[in-house]
């Protein structure tokens, strides 16, 4: 039987963070339990009116968030407030497939240019590895606004 998958988020600011994966991997921020949202609602502003509705305290309304792939295929993103601040390098990280089936220098363009939509939406350049036949097709490390390494592949 196979499972589910959920990756799961430390992070100081979990709308904002998921808010930015949301961007990045084209998913939607899911609304809360019970609540049809809409065509064109904000599932954001609906998780307020249904956190302050059964009570939750505002400074503990973004204490978790999370996003879905809108066609069922990806896995769930779930993000948590933790107090402790990144310490190290990531142990493991998202590779994000944005250039599948490219190469050389039109692999490359297309990494560069999905590169800086990232970084206008908040993420970090860190580093460019060149493609290295056969091994190695080429990729771009970044990171996200909290400081989590992942790669442009």
């Amino acid at each position: 039987m196979s499972r589910h998958l959920q990756i799961t988020f430390d992070a100081h600011d979990p709308r904002a963070l998921s808010s930015f994966w949301r961007d990045v991997m084209g998913y939607v921020h899911p609304g809360p339990p019970g609540v049809d949202l809409p065509e064109g609602a904000d599932p954001l502003a609906a998780w307020d009116e249904f956190l302050e509705r059964i009570g939750v305290p505002e400074e503990e309304r973004n204490g978790r968030s999370a996003i879905e792939d809108p066609e069922g295929r990806g896995p769930r993103l779930f993000f948590q407030r933790v107090p402790e601040g990144k310490t190290a390098k990531n142990r493991v990280h998202l590779d994000v497939r944005a250039a599948p089936g490219l190469r050389g220098e039109e692999r490359m363009a297309a990494l560069e240019a999905e590169c800086e939509r990232l970084v206008a939406l908040g993420a970090t350049r860190v580093r460019r590895f060149e493609p290295d036949p056969p091994m190695s097709t080429g990729f771009l490390v970044m990171a996200d606004p909290e400081g989590n390494e992942f790669c442009l592949d």
